[in-house]
């Protein structure tokens, strides 16, 4: 390696270690590759890490064996770069925060006649376009009382008929489409539920008033309904007797790392009032970096999409490549974006703020993960498991296969993560290496879980810890599989123990073991989630035959016709003349005269 850095070009680019396993340690972005690397070491007398550097990074460099580095054209590639391989290699000693989600945004384009509120999560085109959000939480929920209060244009589809419908004869809409209502009039009503989206006790009062009366009439799912959707709404503020004097818009992030983990949180002020606040966990790191964090924390949330963004940041801590982002995220919205770190006066109260509910959230957590601790300790994980994905595959006779994907995040089931996998591989351990390849290649806009776990044995161990150490990612992998009794492997509820498989070795545990029902729970979920999905799309399928023996296909040339497309969709994409090359043209003109039917 010593070569290597003694011959580094003075230019802008990314850095990677490799420890002698060739696993990624640690990526790093510098302005000159040359100057920034030099100096983590010292070459006389002999070459060794800088002792000047922190404990964790020299422990770092004690492992690392191997530097690669990536020429770019200027830091912000650099930069730019950094972030996109942190975020898909998972390196043992960097910061992998979560939080990449887009939020939802409630929008309106006052270009319209009679215009109405929609969400996003994108820019939406248009010289009159408002913004407000995000609503990381309960934007649905204040997007839905708009219309349960205020008279609006209730679907966008009412304008076009001409004709007033039922919103109207319930007292919802006032029926533009007819011209019940005058444009100056609609304007004072959208006016007003301007005002609420921001005054939001305009909204809760009357939701409660609604809530109250349907309770008297008996009506409780109704007045259920509303009281969650006054929760939900009341969940978007934190109290703050902070006042701007000015009607300022500001975004402000702190972080803060524990001893387990650690805590991003976000407020929003819009018009000079918070209007709504998200906060997400990251993993514990080997080490934690205040600039990395900050760096990554903004690079990842003010995406190319994002529908606004306000000119002024404030973060909780300076941070180095605090301007080198701003330039960046300038050049992204083409627009000037600053990053501040206020010391004094409102702003730095709202930081304050901010930090303040990181060291909460940091407090209540710790004591909800004591299961994820066990499950570190007792499988020799690198890092404690907040959140797992776990994959299973189903099929019958090599019909209608499928895999599936569950993710366990932060004690809960995340269902908006789930991902069904339509599979073509023929046997098992194809198709979960179909499945885990698949999922590997979405690690640059989904990052990698803490763990991996997988039904079946030490094949699929061992296929998993291949491909992943091809991709040079960092991620711990089990598998979970039955005992096998005279070869075979019995599923019936009591006929055979889980067996844990790791790349430390078999790991058996007795099955009132709390640690052991916690995977088996991952397992089941993922089995669950994938049959359901292998008995629609079986259900499907005996539906595209059975219609295909109508017309006097029969199983033998379904089967000829499956085995060479794959799908029953190919099937139907495929050309006259590629049908007639796998059958004849009597059949190929049976299919492509019923596609519709297929």
């Amino acid at each position: 390696m010593i070569s290597t850095v003694r011959s580094l070009p003075d230019s802008p680019g990314v850095y990677q270690y490799f420890d002698d396993k060739d696993k990624l340690l640690y990526v790093g972005k510098a302005k000159s590759l040359k100057n920034r690397i030099k100096s983590y070491w010292r070459f006389t007398p002999t070459f060794i890490p800088n002792p000047g550097q922190s404990p964790r990074i020299i422990k770092m460099l004690h492992e690392a064996v191997r530097l690669d580095y990536i020429i770019v054209e200027s830091e912000e590639d650099a930069l730019i770069l950094e972030n996109s391989l942190i975020k898909q290699l998972k390196p043992k000693y960097n910061i992998l925060l979560r939080d990449d989600k887009t939020y939802p945004y409630i929008y309106i384009d006052e270009s319209e006649a009679y215009p109405r509120f929609e969400i996003t999560r994108k820019v939406v085109k248009g010289k009159k376009i408002t913004y407000y959000g995000p609503f990381p939480n309960g934007g649905r929920a204040l997007f839905d009382a708009l219309y349960e209060i205020f008279p609006l244009v209730q679907k966008k589809s009412c304008l076009h008929k001409g004709k007033a419908c039922l919103f109207y004869q319930i007292k919802k809409c006032l029926a533009p489409c007819e011209g019940k209502v005058s444009k100056d009039a609609y304007a004072e009503i959208v006016k007003e539920a301007k005002q609420a989206i921001t005054k939001r006790s305009i909204l809760t009062k009357t939701l409660q008033e609604k809530m109250q009366k349907l309770a008297v009439q008996e009506r409780f799912e109704e007045a259920a309904a509303l009281r969650d959707s006054i929760e939900a709404i009341s969940s978007l503020h934190i109290s703050s007797n902070i006042d701007l004097a000015n009607q300022m818009d500001l975004d402000i992030f702190a972080i803060l790392n524990g001893d387990e983990r650690g805590v991003i949180v976000k407020l929003f002020m819009r018009n000079g009032k918070i209007i709504s606040s998200a906060y997400s966990y990251f993993r514990h790191t080997h080490i934690f970096d205040c600039n990395e964090a900050y760096r990554q924390a903004l690079l990842e949330f003010y995406t190319i999409d994002t529908p606004y963004v306000s000119k002024e940041i404030l973060t909780a801590h300076h941070f180095e490549d605090a301007l080198q982002v701003a330039r960046t995220l300038s050049s992204r919205f083409e627009k000037k974006i600053s990053i501040e770190t206020p010391q004094r006066g409102p702003k730095a109260k709202l930081a304050k703020l901010a930090l303040q509910n990181c060291k909460e959230l940091l407090k209540k957590k710790d004591n909800d993960t004591i299961m994820e601790q066990k499950i570190a300790d007792l499988l020799e994980l690198s890092t404690i498991p907040y959140r797992v994905e776990s994959f299973d595959n189903s099929h019958m006779m090599g019909a209608a296969t499928v895999g599936g994907m569950v993710v366990w995040d932060e004690g809960k089931w995340d269902k908006h993560s789930y991902r069904r996998y339509e599979l073509h591989a023929r046997d098992e351990y194809g198709q979960m290496k179909e499945m885990l390849t698949r999922r590997i290649a979405d690690f640059k806009t989904q990052p990698a879980p803490d763990l991996w776990i997988l039904d079946g044995g030490q094949a699929n161990l061992n296929l998993a810890l291949s491909l992943l150490k091809d991709a040079q990612i960092n991620l711990d992998v089990i598998a979970i599989a039955k005992e096998k009794l005279d070869a075979r492997a019995h599923r019936a509820k009591g006929a055979a123990k889980d067996i844990l498989y790791t790349a430390a070795g078999i790991i058996e545990l007795k099955p009132n073991d709390k640690r052991l029902q916690w995977i088996q729970k991952q397992r089941d979920e993922a089995h669950r989630y994938a049959i359901t999905y292998h008995q629609n799309k079986k259900r499907k399928e005996d539906t595209q035959v059975s219609l295909l023996n109508k017309k006097g296909i029969g199983k033998a040339t379904i089967k000829k016709l499956i085995d060479y497309f794959g799908t029953f969709e190919a099937i139907a994409h495929a050309s006259s003349e590629e049908i007639e090359k796998v059958t004849n043209k009597k059949i190929s003109n049976i299919i492509k005269n019923n596609n519709g039917e297929m």
